[in-house]
Formats: C-alpha cells, structure tokens, sequence
C-alpha cells in the first residue's frame, strides 16, 4: 500500500477560546475548592455523578454536537480548551467522560435519529454514563478476533459472551459493544456490529476485576442469553469494524493522552523551585518541551475533527508518544529528587508520585496496547 503522510499542522487557539479558559478555571476554584494534589492526580479517573450534572449545567459536555440533540454547536477547539483545563485541575470527569467523549460523537454520527434524540441529550445534561464493551478474554489487542455473538431474534437479537477490562460498567447505565453478528471465514474483520446495550437487562452478570493498586474501576461483563432490541443496533449490521475504528480515533487523541501525569510535574515545578540547580531545570526543560510538544500534536487532530476528518493514524501517534511521556515523569522524578513514593502518608508530591507508580503502567495499554498502535502505525508508513 502507498504511504501515508502524517498531517500534523501547528495551529494557534482562536481568541474567543480565552474567555472560555477563564470561565472554565472560574468554575474550577469554585467546584473543586481546596482539592489535594493525590486527588487531583486520579485525572479523568475520578467519578462524580453529581459534579458531572453540575458540568452538564454549564453547557460543557456535548459541547460540539446538534443543539437539537442537546448540544451546542461549538467547536472542537473550544471544546478542547474545556478539557485540557478540567485534566489540568484534576477533576472529577469520570461519569461523563467516555459519553463525551466518544459514545456520544458515535451516535451522532452512525446512530439512528431515535436513538439521538433518546440518548445524546440525557448525556449532555450528565446524567448518562456509558462503558466500552470492546475487549475480550483471550483476544489480548487483536480486536477483531472477538468470539461474542450476537444472534438474529424475533424483534433484536440474542447476546452471549463476555466483556472484559470494562471500565465503570458497574456505575454506567449504557455500554457501547462491538458484537459478531456474521462469521465470515478467514475475514475476521467483516461480520461486526456495534449496539447499545443497557446494563440493567436481564442476563447481564458485572464482575469486579481488583488492580494491582486495589482499586475497583475494570470489569468483566458476562452477557448470557441477553436481549438487545432491533433499535439498539447502531449504524449497519456489519459496519461495526469501520465504526469502531472512528470511535478509537476520538479515544486515543485527546489530551488526556498526555496529561495524565500532569499533577505530578506540577509538583516537580514546586519542589524544585525552593533549589534550582543546572541539571534540575535541564530536565524540567526537557519534560516541558515534550508536553507543548505533544499539545500541538493534539490541537491538530482535533482540528482535523473540526474539518471533518479521520484522523486515525495521527491519533494513534498521539497515544503512543503521549503515554510514553505520561510514564516517563513518575521514573524522572524518582530519579531526579531521589524521594521515595508513598502511600497515604508523606508530602503531596511523594503521594503523587506514590499514586502514578502504580497507575502509570496502565497508561500504554488503555485504548490500544503500545505494540497495536506501532502496527497502525507502521501500516501508515507503508512498512507492513
């Protein structure tokens, strides 16, 4: 196949993106208050229902979408600006996030006009959650191998198999899954559908996976016998491949793809403030390079969103390097300060740090594996 160009182009925020700023930092200091930096940390992992209706209030989540659906027509660098200053506070995004995020944008644009009118609008006001019903159990990264079928019924059609890495499923209402509805021999690719699936039906078993933190935030979904009604499939039967491939480039672009150790720098910046040295501010230096770096990378896509565009293979980088750079600064630190990381006790930054050595090793796995975005990758580069 003939390669592909990577279209990165350096883009500056439209001036009335500054008074949003403003207003959205307003709305920080007044909602999040006192918040500590080991709270700030858990970024968009954090879940707050009721802060999440609060946001939906102000107008920011659905922030690009139809207003007939709830939205309000803005555009994606000014949804952008909303994001990158909530990730930067540390708030509590979790309960609307994969909504807003992608779900949402999924149904806009392959959902049917019932199923955007019932959905998108109880999503913007915050009062829907939604889970992604992608992996599987012995399909490691290879998404298109996944074995759960989805049968033809009278009126929808019959589920069995399981989900698994399911984040929030047991605090959302919704998942959006990627079901096989034809085997198609040798063509794992064709024979996938996408449906909306309630995570109240009968048959639907949610079972708590414990990280190595101890935290409660994966799931395995075991879907038995359940129903799925004929109005719950989301675009074509047997377009769910070219769907949820869109849906990655939405997941994988953002800037929680960079951000998600941001906390921590902030407290690097504190604590080497009080004794600045030559090496100190060289690495400082260097991380802050790397993060406006990366910050262009991701203005791009989403200006590519605004045009229109797929940006598929650019998103892809975007997490790749990203959550090499997200890892990079709980190691940095460490080495930097020689302080050890803590738990529970300690000053902010040894909790913070103590928080990211435990989260960061999931960073390069959440929305494709590092060696599945290499591969796109390399498929773009014509190297494969």
């Amino acid at each position: 196949m003939a390669a592909v160009t990577f279209r990165f182009e350096l883009r500056d925020l439209p001036p009335e993106t500054e008074a949003l700023r403003a207003e959205v930092r307003e709305f920080l200091r007044e909602t999040l208050g006192d918040r500590p930096p080991v709270r700030r940390a858990r970024s968009w992992g954090g879940f707050d229902p009721e802060w999440s209706r609060t946001v939906g209030a102000r107008g920011w989540i659905g922030m690009t979408w139809p207003k007939r659906y709830g939205g309000h027509e803005r555009s994606f660098l000014e949804r952008y600006v909303v994001l990158e200053e909530m990730l930067a506070a540390g708030a509590p995004v979790g309960a609307h996030w994969v909504a807003d995020r992608q779900s949402g944008p999924l149904l806009v644009r392959f959902g049917t006009e019932a199923q955007r009118l019932r959905f998108l609008p109880a999503i913007a006001r915050g009062e829907l959650a939604f889970a992604i019903g992608m992996s599987e159990p012995d399909s490691g990264s290879d998404l298109a191998s996944i074995r759960t079928r989805a049968a033809r019924a009278d009126g929808g059609f019959v589920v069995n198999g399981t989900k698994v890495w399911t984040s929030n499923a047991h605090r959302c209402q919704y998942m959006i899954a990627l079901f096989r509805t034809r085997v198609v021999p040798d063509k794992k690719h064709e024979g996938l559908s996408q449906f909306l699936v309630d995570l109240a039906s009968p048959g639907i078993t949610i079972r708590p996976i414990i990280d190595l933190a101890g935290s409660h935030h994966f799931n395995e979904v075991v879907l038995q016998d359940v129903f799925v009604p004929e109005d719950m499939l989301v675009g074509a039967e047997g377009d769910g491949w070219r769907q949820v491939t869109t849906e990655l480039a939405f997941e994988r672009s953002g800037p929680e793809r960079y951000l998600s150790s941001l906390t921590l720098l902030t407290e690097l910046v504190r604590e080497v403030a009080t004794d600045p040295d030559e090496r100190k501010a060289a690495v400082l230096g260097r991380l802050v390079a790397h993060l406006a770096t990366l910050r262009q990378m991701s203005l791009s896509v989403a200006g590519m969103l605004q045009a229109g565009l797929n940006p598929n293979l650019e998103a892809a980088i975007v997490k790749d390097v990203g959550t090499t750079f997200e890892q990079e600064i709980p190691e940095t630190v460490h080495a930097l300060l020689d302080v050890e990381p803590l738990i529970d006790r300690g000053s902010d930054l040894q909790q913070v740090l103590g928080y990211l050595v435990q989260k960061a090793p999931s960073f390069s796995l959440r929305g494709g594996t590092r060696e599945i975005l290499r591969g796109i990758i390399a498929r773009g580069l014509g190297l494969r």
